[in-house]
């Protein structure tokens, strides 16, 4: 019985080596890919195929050989033993070496990104900080101004402005509740290259009101020779006119107005978290709630304001006070640029915050204005300028009367761009 598929038989099954074949012949070797058999043997020494003794049945068909170092063994060209099929160029164990790190690339790209947050900050804090300045007072409303000088002239005015404080906050402060609102403080900040100069115009100035146009009303009211104090122009028509009565009695024009009322005063001071100052005399006022003790000491934006508005508790009332306002003014600027608060952000955009909020400023005024006026005050009052009260000559009717002279000397300096050689009292 054949056990043979239908159609085979050992005579046709042939040598089929792997497929049970019982003949004598071994299969040939079959080519494999990526395998070179070494140099075939010549006829009669033992090559496959080949005649003689050592042919099959009695021969062994040559073997392939693998590797290219190795005796015996031949070549394998896949590159194995060169490190080409798994490890890196020269890797003898076979491992996935990967390249070092490019240090000097990654530091450049890192600081490229450090460049471009901060520049995106320092582009969104410019908007930012743009947006909150309120550009209220229209200088083009002065009429008759003197001609430009050398320099830059800001006019800074601290008014006692009651807008947006409650009843209590009123009570806090000691602002009372009068109606409209006034200057407690006006200086004058000339910006040049031959040193800065902040001059103190007391509020008792006595002062001609000249011709001037309403602000809001758009009249024109000639001049009649009335002597006020300086700071009832600025109750009788705000800022224009006290610009203009400014100008006319001085003859110096002013390029910026700078406005701070009593709330952003004091917000200032507390978000920048309170002012260190030495005080000389330690004195009480009941009006401004003042009550401090001789020696250094950290004020907060409540014992600030009643610092730089006291007047009732010396004897030369207003030049005393002004001189109180320049020393605190100092105090304070050192306090804003000083690297704990410049460098910290949650110091430093709540300080800018509160002044840029409680700041009013002229149609024509830009933050690089309002940051040179900062660094020009913190020079002048760390020592780098020179601070004056106007100078004065003596008074009439309790208002204080300007030395005209000196005065004429001062503005005179300033408008040219000199180092101002004038004193004050």
């Amino acid at each position: 019985m054949n056990d043979w598929p239908e159609g085979w038989s050992e005579h046709n099954r042939g040598s089929r080596y792997g497929r049970g074949s019982s003949a004598p012949h071994p299969e040939s070797a079959r080519v494999m890919r990526q395998v070179r058999r070494g140099q075939a043997a010549p006829p009669g020494q033992g090559g496959y195929g080949g005649p003689g003794p050592s042919a099959p049945p009695y021969g062994v068909p040559q073997q392939p050989s693998y590797g290219n170092g190795g005796g015996d063994y031949g070549e394998y060209d896949d590159g194995y033993n060169t490190g080409q099929v798994y490890g890196g160029p020269g890797d003898p164990g076979g491992r996935d070496l990967r390249p070092a790190p490019n240090w000097g690339r990654r530091i450049k790209r890192t600081a490229l990104t450090l460049v471009i947050l901060l520049v995106a900050a320092s582009v969104g804090t410019y908007f930012w900080a743009d947006s909150k300045l309120h550009r209220d007072v229209d200088l083009s409303k002065v009429i008759d101004r003197p001609a430009e000088g050398d320099g830059t002239n800001y006019l800074i005015v601290g008014s006692d402005s009651r807008a947006g404080l409650t009843a209590a906050d009123k009570k806090k402060l000691h602002t009372g509740s009068a109606e409209g609102k006034r200057t407690d403080s006006m200086m004058i900040l000339h910006v040049g290259s031959n040193g800065d100069t902040l001059v103190s115009l007391p509020r008792d100035s006595d002062v001609v009101v000249p011709s001037y146009k309403g602000s809001t009303s758009g009249k024109d009211y000639p001049a009649q020779g009335r002597h006020v104090k300086l700071n009832a122009t600025y109750a009788e028509d705000g800022p224009t006119l006290l610009v203009r009565t400014i100008e006319a009695n001085t003859g110096l024009h002013i390029d910026h107005y700078v406005e701070i009322g009593f709330a952003g005063f004091a917000n200032i001071v507390d978000a920048v978290g309170g002012v260190d100052m030495t005080i000389d005399q330690g004195f009480k006022d009941k009006y401004s709630g003042a009550d401090f003790k001789a020696g250094r000491q950290t004020l907060n934006g409540d014992q600030a304001l009643a610092f730089v508005r006291t007047r009732h508790a010396f004897a030369a009332s207003d030049l005393q006070r002004t001189k109180n306002q320049q020393k605190f003014l100092s105090a304070l600027a050192h306090q804003v640029a000083t690297p704990s608060t410049v460098l910290n952000p949650f110091k430093l955009y709540p300080t800018m915050g509160a002044g840029l909020d409680s700041l009013t400023v002229d149609k024509d005024m830009g933050l690089w204005d309002l940051g040179s006026m900062f660094w020009a005050m913190k020079g002048v009052s760390g020592g780098d300028g020179t601070s004056l009260n106007m100078p004065i000559s003596g008074s009439t009717g309790g208002n204080l009367v300007w030395d005209k002279a000196k005065v004429k000397t001062l503005v005179d300096e300033l408008n040219h761009d000199q180092k101002v050689t004038v004193t004050s009292n």
